[in-house]
């Protein structure tokens, strides 16, 4: 006999494992979950557009006044807590859907950023 042979346990193993597949791919959650990491994708790429012209903004304003403004610094804070709640959803780090589909937007506070 050939050591290449599988064993009954290894057989049932696998067939346990084919039953976890066809019962993931069958799942409305698992499809749903999907259709919600795509649109978190979308929201993650406006939203870093919007960073983006938050970040200019905030060196025009550093370039002309010689000040830091206070409000863009909130809202780069609000802006960067969102990407990383996004980001903990989109990885598996989190069920708990964010804004606007789940919690609240990130209010920007300093507690915020620290947390």
């Amino acid at each position: 006999m050939s050591d290449n042979n599988p064993t009954v346990e290894q057989v049932a193993a696998e067939d346990t494992d084919d039953g976890k597949i066809e019962k993931n791919l069958k799942s409305k959650s698992t499809w749903l979950r999907l259709v919600f990491m795509f649109i978190y994708a979308v929201l993650i790429g406006i939203v870093g557009m919007v960073g983006g012209f938050v970040v200019v903004l905030g060196f025009l304003w550093v370039l002309f006044t010689g000040e830091i403004n206070q409000q863009l610094q909130q809202v780069g804070r609000s802006i960067a807590s969102y990407i990383a709640e996004i980001t903990l959803y989109l990885t598996y780090n989190t069920e708990q859907k964010p804004f606007p589909l789940g919690g609240e937007w990130p209010s920007g506070s300093a507690d915020d950023a620290e947390a």
